[in-house]
């Protein structure tokens, strides 16, 4: 008898609890943005902002730029985050409401000694990589 009061039981909360616990999708709890998150590769910085190099693919790499005036002030186009010790993985998340770039979040290792950060040498020019300071395009 007990075994199966235990299985009524079990078996009315299965059935109620779901439907409780189901996620409704109406307009009040859909959103706007949308979001693309890609793992980094390389993090350079330099005196125009970051370059964001991560992998589009098996054998090919894509880099997108941050500028450094993004970076000014809370609520700006980007957000700089430096991730807790322990084995995170940079990455780099970007950001769109209707369909349009809103803002990035670049989650970077705390520690400039890590494989995700490289170094521009001085004399080469990386400002092509900062034509579209409007935009980030990621591509896969």
């Amino acid at each position: 008898m007990k075994k199966l009061i235990i299985g009524l039981v079990f078996l009315a909360a299965l059935v109620f609890g779901s439907s409780l616990f189901a996620q409704q999708i109406s307009p009040e709890n859909s959103s706007d943005y949308y979001y693309v998150n890609v793992k980094i590769e390389k993090i350079y910085p330099s005196k125009l902002g970051y370059i964001i190099q991560y992998r589009k693919g098996a054998n090919e790499m894509g880099r997108v730029a941050i500028p450094n005036e993004w970076f000014t002030f809370a609520g700006s186009k980007a957000e700089l985050i430096k991730l807790p010790h322990g084995p995170n993985w940079p990455s780099l998340t970007v950001y769109y409401k209707e369909g349009e770039f809103s803002h990035v979040r670049l989650y970077i290792h705390w520690s400039k000694a890590h494989t995700t950060w490289g170094n521009v040498p001085q004399n080469v020019d990386v400002s092509e990589y900062f034509k579209d300071t409007e935009n980030i395009n990621i591509e896969y």
